[in-house]
């Protein structure tokens, strides 16, 4: 009787506290891997190609922890990278608020993964095998239940525990932080068309997930980090695959080659148009930076000279973070407080005014690279004729760039 109770008290491994709370944060962490891992970087945007056994593992851990299926949770992240931010996006705290993504989460995955368009558009190429139909289809929470008992034979009552944060860890962390604060708060290295923001530089809670600016701007890449300060231990778990034979990688972002030495007499040719292209992001991010140094100039140039009033110095002065974004993605009154500034600067209209033009550059999908090709000439002897530093900095920057693979 005594052992019996001794069971159930401790399981068969009899851990202290400590030692539970370790081996929990273990054993969702590595849930945590196989989410990062198999279903959104190998799964979702083929990022990386996984050996069977690696695969299968994670497939089969994923059942036992979230009783998720491959095929919804694919279809419902793709469709929310297709309708990012918008009325159709299935977990967007733009449109449906950080309140309602970060604490019902799952309730939204759970109602997309309903949606059988959204499977049917989006779940393409995901596993169809027998494994899916006579058991990951068939029997969908059980696996939740093998993993319960196995928790409970292991670590005796408190294993009970143990299982609760396995099966909430998920549904928070992605389904709600992820989505939620990843399209709320934090930085962002790239403008991308979405509000994604990085959480952290640090992507170790969240298997570096939280760098979720750095995946929206590149989303077929398996490495999520780009700075030299950010971590993805993600990243680190995939090479580690890769040495062992289990994995390989087939696409990461393209990382800035920028020629040493005297770039400006190199020729503007279709080599250095796809090399712009692939290093856009790059390159408005860089572009951002310095039209921000000359706004600060420009508006106290402006105040010394009497053109601009304390009230209209500090009026404008709010402009600066709107001053990475088209001028079609800033609000109404921030866009005529704008419009206002370059009313009395030429040459803070001549820089946003070409910035959007350099823009607009690679997105006419309709027009021919060789004339993509002419725009560009055309738009970088102005800027070096323009007399404009960040101008001329930015089409240096340009001819510098080496190729790259897309």
């Amino acid at each position: 009787m005594e052992s019996l109770i001794n069971f159930l008290a401790n399981g068969l491994l009899g851990l202290g506290v400590w030692q539970l709370v370790l081996v929990t944060l273990l054993l969702t962490h590595v849930t945590i891997a196989s989410v990062t891992i198999f279903l959104h970087r190998a799964q979702a945007h083929r990022a990386l190609d996984l050996h069977p056994i690696a695969s299968h593992f994670f497939r089969f851990w994923l059942w036992l922890t979230t009783g998720m299926q491959t095929r919804d949770w694919v279809a419902v992240h793709r469709k929310h990278h297709a309708k990012c931010e918008t009325a159709e996006d299935p977990h967007s705290p733009q449109t449906r608020g950080l309140r309602a993504v970060l604490w019902t989460g799952a309730e939204l995955y759970m109602a997309e993964r309903a949606n059988s368009e959204t499977l049917e558009r989006y779940s393409r190429g995901t596993p169809d095998d027998w494994m899916e139909h006579r058991l990951y289809s068939r029997f969908v929470w059980h696996g939740c239940a093998v993993m319960l008992i196995t928790d409970f034979v292991l670590f005796g009552v408190a294993g009970i525990a143990v299982w609760a944060v396995q099966m909430i860890w998920i549904p928070f962390f992605a389904a709600g932080v992820i989505n939620g604060i990843g399209h709320y708060w934090g930085y962002r290295n790239y403008d991308s068309a979405d509000a994604s923001a990085n959480i952290s530089p640090l992507g170790l809670l969240i298997g570096g997930e939280e760098l979720h600016n750095n995946h929206h701007t590149y989303p077929t890449s398996a490495k999520l980090s780009s700075k030299w300060f950010e971590f993805d231990i993600g990243w680190a778990y995939i090479r580690g695959l890769e040495a062992l034979g289990l994995a390989r990688v087939l696409r990461v972002a393209p990382v800035p080659r920028v020629a040493s030495g005297d770039a400006g007499q190199r020729q503007i040719d279709l080599h250095t148009l796809q090399s712009l292209i692939n290093n856009r992001y790059d390159l408005l991010a860089r572009f951002a930076r310095e039209m921000q140094r000359e706004f600060l100039e420009e508006v106290a140039k402006l105040r010394q000279g009497a053109v601009l009033s304390a009230a209209d110095q500090r009026r404008f002065a709010g402009l600066k973070r709107w001053l990475r974004k088209d001028v079609a993605a800033i609000p109404a009154p921030h866009k005529d407080t704008l419009q206002d500034l370059l009313s009395r600067s030429r040459m803070l209209h001549t820089v946003v005014e070409m910035r959007t033009e350099l823009a607009g550059i690679w997105q006419h999908s309709t027009v021919s690279r060789e004339q993509m090709l002419a725009r560009l000439q055309d738009w970088i002897a102005r800027a070096e004729a323009s007399g404009i530093r960040s101008l001329q900095q930015v089409a240096a920057r340009i001819r510098g760039y080496e190729p790259t693979a897309a």
